[in-house]
């Protein structure tokens, strides 16, 4: 098992839920956290301990981003006119590795972070390869013609386990994708309950 595929569902484990919604996640089979002490960590959370759990859950969805990213993120959503909250889940659903997996053309938010890496996509036809990027409303995200046979791609496209959200318009038949506009948290198809307030709550007590 790869490094990172092992931190995928680490990430499952320790959250004790299925954060992505997948049908392999062990969390199906068992509901305790990773590690030898995993059954006994049942007690009852802090208020700190909740806040905390909020931001390590949304920050992982994302591809585990590293912590500094996740805080740069925030303080933008912070400084932007608006609830902080929402403004953070607009700023995550803007980056291109995001847009890539909820267009569908990849099966995880890893595997998007590693096909924008690797070059296989486009941005009103140039080619960018920085996860981070921040799409613009309007922006035509596509996947470069030498890349529209990948099998994983492929295989994406026909996941029935979640359908594109509609602040993005994809044609699957072309295999691009336009961002309409930046979502608000109930637009974001989340496979579990997400919590912006509670990641605002411990940014602000820490």
């Amino acid at each position: 098992m790869t490094k990172r595929t092992s931190a995928k569902y680490k990430i499952d484990r320790r959250m004790g839920e299925n954060i992505w919604g997948r049908p392999k996640s062990p969390v199906n089979r068992r509901e305790y956290g990773p590690g030898q002490h995993g059954q006994r960590r049942k007690g009852k959370l802090s208020d700190f301990g909740i806040q905390l759990r909020a931001k390590q859950k949304l920050k992982g969805y994302y591809g585990d981003l590293t912590e500094k990213q996740f805080r740069r993120i925030y303080g933008e959503a912070e400084r932007v006119k608006g609830d902080t909250g929402e403004n953070l889940i607009g700023l995550l659903e803007r980056r291109l590795d995001a847009v890539v997996y909820r267009a569908k053309f990849v099966p995880t938010v890893f595997a998007a972070r590693q096909f924008v890496n690797h070059g296989h996509v486009l941005v009103n036809g140039k080619r960018v390869n920085i996860p981070s990027y921040r799409v613009k409303e309007g922006d035509v995200i596509e996947v470069r013609e030498k890349s529209k046979q990948n099998v994983a791609v492929l295989e994406a496209v026909q996941l029935a386990e979640r359908d594109v959200p509609d602040y993005i318009e994809a044609d699957h038949s072309k295999l691009t994708a336009t961002f309409v506009r930046a979502p608000a948290l109930a637009d974001v198809p989340y496979p579990v309950v997400m919590e912006p307030n509670l990641v605002v709550e411990f940014y602000a007590k820490n």
